[in-house]
C-alpha cells in the first residue's frame, strides 16, 4: 500500500471531503486514474499481467 496524499487517485478531488467510500470500493478492483499528489490525470496502461500508471510530473507506479 502506498503513503496517502491529498487527493483521490479515482476521482481526483480533495480527501479532506471524506465523501469517498464508493471511491475506496473502486480502488480495489480499478488502478488510479488521479495523481494523489498534484490532481494531474495520469496516464493508464493495464496489460494481462497488472497495470502502471504515469504522472507528468511524479513518475511511475505500477499495480
Amino acid at each position: 500500500m502506498t503513503a496517502p496524499g491529498v487527493y483521490c487517485e479515482t476521482c481526483g478531488k480533495p480527501l479532506a471531503d471524506n465523501e469517498h467510500a464508493v471511491c475506496r470500493a473502486r480502488q480495489e478492483i480499478n488502478p488510479p486514474r488521479y495523481c494523489r499528489e498534484c490532481r494531474r490525470r495520469m496516464v493508464v496502461q493495464i496489460t494481462p499481467t497488472g497495470w502502471s500508471a504515469r504522472c507528468s510530473v511524479h513518475g511511475d507506479i505500477e499495480g
